[in-house]
């Protein structure tokens, strides 16, 4: 814009481009520069051609953008797609909980030993109140519709209802976690499922169910699975 001097003195702004800024959403999101989870708003724009500050002529849209209600930056939409803190929390809390519930139905829960490391691991992860009974009655639920569905006899296969729950609970997690972090989710299961004896066929197959939804490799898991030791 070319800037001009008004009759008081004032810089006027001669001719240039401006946006007006409407909202067309909003919503939570992890705002970088705050560094924290913020109100956001959806904006879209109008560029428009002005003199003198008055707008004549449409310059085409701008925008999506994503503004902070906090430190008022704007960013991409892609800023969406970054979980926030609250979401993250949930998501890895969920994760390990559906974790413990998989090895334990695919070991049994009658060694007290797995039943204790799996109460421990999802106190752990953020659910203070769980009991070894209640983890022992979802179980339950679980193993009736593995059976219901006839897959347990199925070697090759960790059962359909089981499979699903790992892959809904984990893989909108993996892409968000460095790879410590989701073998841990991987290792936490394996010191599950290695607290009453060495593994089971069905607890390396709900193992590696786990590695996969996780985004870690076969190899990988075989390597981890191997080093980690019983209790």
């Amino acid at each position: 814009m070319l800037p001009v001097r008004g009759g008081d003195g004032r810089k006027l702004t001669a001719w240039g481009i401006r946006t007006t800024w409407s909202t067309v959403g909003d919503g939570e999101f992890f705002c970088p520069d705050c560094g924290g989870d913020r109100n956001y708003r959806r904006r879209t724009g109008r560029r428009r051609f002005t003199v003198l500050g008055v707008p004549l002529l449409p310059r085409g849209q701008a925008g999506p953008v994503v503004e902070c209600q906090g430190c008022r930056a704007r960013f991409g939409t892609d800023a969406l797609d970054h979980l926030t803190t609250t979401r993250f929390t949930a998501l890895l809390r969920d994760a390990v909980h559906t974790v413990a519930l998989a090895v334990l139905t695919a070991g049994g829960t009658a060694s007290r030993s797995a039943l204790e490391a799996a109460v421990c691991a999802v106190r752990a992860a953020g659910f203070q109140d769980c009991t070894e009974g209640q983890l022992e009655s979802l179980v339950e639920a679980l193993s009736t519709d593995e059976g219901r569905l006839g897959l347990y006899d199925i070697p090759e296969c960790c059962g359909a209802a089981l499979s699903i729950e790992l892959h809904e609970a984990l893989e909108p997690l993996a892409p968000h976690l460095a790879g410590p972090g989701r073998e841990s989710i991987l290792l936490q299961g394996a010191r599950i499922a290695l607290a009453d004896g060495p593994y089971i066929p069905a607890e390396r197959e709900v193992l590696a169910t786990v590695g996969s939804a996780l985004r870690i490799g076969a190899d990988e898991v075989a390597r981890l699975l191997s080093a980690v030791r019983a209790p």
